[in-house]
């Protein structure tokens, strides 16, 4: 093989190439634009006191990441895959929504709207500002317009920066999330891409990150075209520990939050099982002896997720470029899921 042959990036990836090279920018933009709007989703939030988070696919992901964050403000907030709630629903009725979804026309989020009508109290969240959603509902508006690429990577940090300007609104601190995006961590993920050289797939859990967790197992199973999933610690712990062992990787992820210490005892029982152990820690705690940790400045919260998040990002489309010729070009899916 020659080095013009080594050197072809794959359409696909090149894609996400592009969207990553811009989250940044795009998130901070998208903060500000969101503030007037973010103001009136907040101010709906004080008043009902409960929040229903709908979304499919990455932005299930970034709900599930911010689940924890309204929670910690006393905020009665459940994330629901948008097919479950039209499947199952909880009731609606003195809830704040927040219907997400990166294009805005996702078969889900027209059919919601078309059987619930909606109520004064939804709000999307989406990265188009003339879609379904937008024009539907109260919006928060992304900047940079819609992600072209196939797995979500600049669509989830610009919907988390959405979540920022709420929680700001809600009186949050959103100087250190900010600073994380401003000036991003960079990270060598040579030693954790080379840790998963032989492993049969990825599995990533974390405890009060683990929605980051979720989006990044989302990606790694779109990219890579393995079954790579994601489990709480708690839940990793009651019984698929039993999966452990030198074919399966397992990605974690620890923040300076009360939950840093299960995390840190994770580590240590799957190193004992002879799996790959990738730690993204931004716990400001010791390093864990056989893992591979990817050491941030300690923070929490969405500080972290923006820190953590486009690192990740890189392991998982490095990870993918190894295993699959054409990675990051769909064979069996859409970037807009239109069908149920």
């Amino acid at each position: 093989m020659n080095m013009t042959e080594e050197t072809i990036r794959p359409a696909g990836l090149a894609a996400i190439d592009r969207e990553m090279a811009r989250q940044h920018a795009d998130a901070l933009a998208s903060y500000e634009a969101a503030r007037p709007m973010a103001a009136r989703a907040a101010a709906s939030l004080k008043k009902t006191g409960r929040l229903l988070l709908l979304g499919m696919g990455g932005s299930h992901a970034v709900n599930r990441a911010v689940e924890p964050l309204y929670r910690a403000l006393g905020i009665d907030a459940v994330a629901l895959p948008l097919s479950e709630q039209l499947g199952q629903p909880l009731p609606i009725a003195g809830r704040t929504i927040f219907v997400t979804s990166q294009s805005g026309e996702s078969a889900e989020v027209l059919r919601w709207f078309d059987e619930t009508g909606g109520t004064e109290d939804t709000f999307g969240l989406t990265l188009e500002g003339s879609s379904f959603l937008a024009r539907t509902a109260p919006s928060l508006i992304g900047s940079g317009g819609t992600e072209l690429a196939f797995a979500a990577t600049r669509s989830l940090t610009v919907t988390f920066a959405l979540h920022l300007a709420i929680l700001a609104a809600l009186g949050e601190d959103a100087a250190a999330a900010l600073a994380a995006l401003a000036a991003p961590e960079d990270h060598d993920i040579t030693a954790a891409l080379a840790a998963l050289e032989n492993v049969a797939t990825v599995v990533t859990s974390g405890r009060r990150l683990q929605g980051v967790a979720e989006a990044l197992a989302l990606g790694l199973t779109e990219l890579s075209r393995r079954p790579c999933f994601s489990l709480e610690g708690g839940q990793l712990r009651h019984g698929p520990m039993e999966m452990l062992g030198p074919e399966i990787g397992l990605v974690l992820f620890r923040g300076l939050d009360e939950t840093a210490g299960l995390v840190t005892v994770m580590a240590t029982s799957a190193v004992e099982t002879g799996a790959p152990v990738i730690l993204f820690d931004a716990s400001g705690q010791a390093p864990v002896a056989g893992a591979v940790t990817i050491r941030f400045a300690p923070a929490t919260g969405l500080a972290a997720i923006f820190a953590m998040l486009p690192v990740a990002q890189r392991l998982m489309i490095a990870f993918a470029d190894a295993r699959v010729e054409d990675a990051g070009t769909p064979v069996r899916s859409t970037k807009i899921t239109r069908s149920e």
